[in-house]
């Protein structure tokens, strides 16, 4: 099976979160609520929750990879990326954050043919998520 590319964990992440809220938020409210009344920070996370929500909604919704030639080409490049750095960690062990920031970026760019055939999902998952944060809140 092949590894799933940034944008599909963040898919099932995103799935997982609402799965559980949708099952919960009755039961959970309630304890929040009464929380918050002892420890007044907790709204203060769910709106930094909701906050970092809107955040990666607005980069999602400004993703338009779409029109840009050679992506694919690019993408199988990056998807390369990989095995070399693993191989180069073992050899340069004293370069592993460097190396894991290269990953990182290889990571998102291969991931990025697969945009926008998830990006309606991951945005209707967001605003689930939000809106079910926003019940949260006493």
């Amino acid at each position: 099976m092949a590894d799933q590319n940034l944008f599909e964990q963040l898919k099932g992440v995103l799935t997982e979160f609402k799965t559980f809220l949708d099952q919960n938020v009755a039961t959970i409210k309630p304890a929040i609520q009464a929380i918050a009344a002892l420890v007044p920070q907790v709204t203060e996370l769910i709106d930094l929750l909701t906050g970092l929500l809107g955040k990666l909604k607005t980069e999602l919704n400004n993703l338009d990879v779409g029109a840009i030639p050679g992506l694919g080409e690019v993408a199988q490049f990056t998807g390369m990326i990989p095995a070399f750095l693993d191989a180069a960690k073992k050899i340069l062990p004293d370069e592993a954050a460097s190396i894991d920031s290269i990953a990182s970026v290889a990571d998102v760019v291969t991931g990025l043919p697969s945009v926008d055939a998830i990006k309606a999902e991951l945005i209707g998952l967001i605003d689930a998520i939000s809106t079910h944060l926003s019940s949260l809140k006493p």
